[in-house]
């Protein structure tokens, strides 16, 4: 694993501690790796009014975005009850991802025992909206 998948984990990690989800206790922690290098992160934020909360991939692109990011080298997603499992991205987060990757953009998901496995959006948003360049 590389040294910037494992700083991206920890971040994820860390930023998972802070979710607020009081309906569902489903933590879940973002960082993303921007084009300069910086790592944003983004929790789940949920809310009453179903379905207005929001997940963490879109508030740490949102965080990329406002710090003049332009582009996701690389998004690590952790997420759980208690201890982390396989947390997918949703349809709309996966949608999310496509409009900052390209092709080389790792997606990171860290599940049960720390096994992390790396996607391309391709795999998960095969016939996207928008291809990635």
């Amino acid at each position: 694993m590389k040294t910037d998948d494992e700083s991206l984990i920890r971040a994820a990690s860390a930023v998972r501690q802070n979710a607020y989800v009081p309906y569902s206790g489903y933590f879940v922690g973002a960082a993303v790796l921007d084009e300069a290098g910086r790592v944003h992160a983004g929790c789940n934020v949920e809310n009453t009014a179903f379905p207005q909360g929001t997940c963490a991939e879109q508030n740490a692109i949102g965080a990329m975005v406002a710090a003049g990011g332009k582009r996701i080298v690389a998004i690590a997603v952790i997420g759980g009850t208690e201890e982390p499992i396989t947390c997918m991205p949703c349809g709309a987060c996966r949608q999310r991802i496509c409009e900052f990757a390209d092709r080389h953009t790792r997606i990171l998901l860290v599940g049960e025992n720390d096994t992390t496995t790396s996607y391309r959006i391709e795999e998960l948003l095969p016939a996207s909206f928008r291809l990635p360049d």
